[in-house]
């Protein structure tokens, strides 16, 4: 079923959670997000071919490697992220978008807003980095 969202719409707490509408609307997000980070990538590819570095002088090359390894892993981060946008749109396409792994309560309208590709609530999220710093001082 296509819906057709007017321009301004927002999803509001008045309305039922993750309803068709609102469906729609994080899928149009997720879809612009994920659309926008494939542009990037691109533009970084054809930057990347126009040559090798030609800049005689050390430092200079120096800088120009720092800034295409930095480039290069943020790229990276990138393709993990829109593996995950990848993953919210699967979500979104079995009923399950919206909806805390751990708890199957709602994520809440805000943070989904904030970040489209949330996965757990935020008291579920705090409970999970808390068990990390626990973990991780042991």
């Amino acid at each position: 079923m296509l819906i057709t969202l007017p321009p301004d719409y927002k999803p509001s707490d008045d309305e039922a959670f993750m309803n068709p509408r609102q469906l729609a609307y994080f899928r149009q997000k997720l879809l612009r997000w994920r659309q926008d980070l494939l542009r990037e990538a691109g533009e970084t590819l054809s930057s990347m071919g126009q040559g090798g570095i030609v800049e005689a002088d050390l430092t200079d090359r120096a800088s120009v490697e720092t800034d295409r390894a930095l480039e290069l892993r943020t790229r990276d981060r990138a393709r993990k992220l829109i593996s995950k946008i990848d993953q919210a749109l699967e979500r979104v396409d079995n009923g399950t978008y919206g909806y805390c792994e751990e708890t199957g309560e709602p994520i809440g309208l805000r943070r989904l807003e904030a970040r489209p590709i949330a996965t757990l609530s935020i008291e579920a999220q705090e409970r999970h980095e808390r068990m990390e710093r626990v973990h991780r001082d042991d």
